[in-house]
């Protein structure tokens, strides 16, 4: 009997993708904190996480007409990049707030944690299902 990947790993495999992708954002908002009219931006995690889940059930994507395509996989997962609203405006224009940029991308980061140690478990799930312990 094969082992379904999807069924088996759940919903974790998408988030770490979401995870990484926002941690991306975040660093790359913290590394233009000095720079002159930059717009910090970010997106909701947990609406990117449905719209991907609702793709993935759906089976939403690009259509193939022949065996032999192989099928795109969907790198932005649904996410709608937003621009974050400054608490305090700068004279420069740049609209990155170094201690919400912090905050944000360290609970992503553990949340990233979080989701790649729940995404281990389950394969020492699988190992030891197949070994027969």
């Amino acid at each position: 009997m094969a082992i379904n990947f999807q069924n088996a790993l759940g919903t974790y495999e998408t988030a770490l993708r979401l995870r990484s992708q926002r941690a991306e954002i975040l660093s790359s908002n913290l590394a233009n904190a000095d720079t002159p009219n930059y717009k910090a931006r970010d997106f909701d995690f947990h609406a990117a996480m449905q719209s991907a889940m609702r793709t993935t059930e759906g089976k939403a994507g690009l259509l193939t007409t022949q065996d032999r395509h192989i099928e795109a996989g969907n790198s932005s997962l649904g996410v709608d990049l937003q621009y974050r609203t400054p608490t305090q405006p700068s004279i420069d224009g740049n609209t990155v707030d170094e201690h919400i940029e912090h905050a944000a991308f360290m609970e992503n980061s553990l949340e990233f944690q979080t989701a790649f140690t729940l995404l281990n478990s389950r394969f020492k799930g699988l190992l030891s299902a197949i070994r027969g312990e």
